[in-house]
């Protein structure tokens, strides 16, 4: 496989302005692993490069170098955003990371434009950033619940787009993940969680509410995609039904960002002779 075949199978590509999610697969695409056991192997054997490249970049900024990665993970409810932080994210390791989590708006967020909290969390040079929920949030759900007009909601999306530019000009490399689940693998996700004690604390019953509008949810998401996958900062619909399959898919995209940047180490005149004479052990 090609670092190329996975980003083509999954970036989002409107056509005629539009998406229609029923193209892009929630299961699994012919790229990639066919099993369990063999993702996990792979996403095993991605782990000492991931942590390397982060190094890298995070080195190459004590010289100056301001780019940094920021992985946008959008989903419905169990489509794995935790997931993906804890078993994707988690082999960079937690000095090498900034993981910010949106939820609902607070008094003080509103009375600013809704990309004010978004800027404030923007990850620094040479770290990975990993939004789960993002500024997308600020137009998916009010749309669903008719908060928004259609000037205004077009008017996010320009202001997505602008800002997204921004971010690509001052060095920051956008990873957009759509976790594409099904609404049967949802529910499916649903009632195992009320079936373990231990996931108890994870249900929100209002995840139930969320299922009944889930044509709504769906249709405003293909806007969102549509209007925003573009050139700088392409949206990537990866299936996630498989947890597995997702996780080493978000991986994989990831890698081969890092790998395109190729950060380096920065170069130094260490005086190695004299340095290495000052260690030794004394006569």
């Amino acid at each position: 496989m090609t670092h190329q075949e996975l980003r083509r199978a999954l970036r989002v590509e409107p056509e005629n302005g539009l998406v229609d999610l029923g193209d892009y697969s929630t299961d699994r695409v012919h790229v990639g692993p066919k099993s369990k056991k063999k993702s996990q192997h792979r996403l095993d054997a991605m782990a000492d490069g991931l942590a390397e490249l982060q190094e890298r970049l995070y080195a190459a900024a004590t010289d100056g170098d301001h780019r940094s990665v920021l992985l946008v993970l959008q989903g419905m409810d169990t489509a794995g955003k935790g997931g993906v932080i804890d078993h994707v994210v988690g082999l960079v390791g937690p000095s090498g990371t900034q993981i910010r989590a949106f939820k609902q708006p607070t008094a003080a967020e509103r009375k600013h434009n809704f990309l004010w909290r978004i800027r404030k969390a923007l990850p620094a040079a040479g770290m990975i950033g990993v939004f789960d929920r993002s500024h997308y949030e600020d137009v998916l759900v009010p749309v669903v619940h008719d908060q928004l007009d259609d000037a205004e909601r077009r008017h996010r999306y320009k202001l997505i787009n602008d800002f997204e530019a921004e971010l690509s000009e001052s060095g920051t490399t956008l990873i957009k993940c759509f976790l594409n689940v099904s609404y049967d693998r949802q529910r499916d996700r649903l009632l195992a969680r009320l079936d373990d004690p231990t996931k108890y604390w994870k249900f929100n019953e209002g995840d139930i509410d969320s299922r009944r509008q889930w044509p709504d949810y769906r249709w405003a998401y293909a806007e969102a995609l549509a209007a925003t996958s573009t050139e700088i900062a392409p949206w990537y619909a990866v299936p996630s039904d498989h947890k597995w399959y997702r996780n080493w898919a978000v991986a994989t995209l990831l890698l081969d960002t890092l790998r395109d940047l190729d950060p380096q180490y920065p170069l130094t005149d260490l005086d190695l002779p004299r340095l290495r004479k000052r260690l030794a052990p004394p006569n």
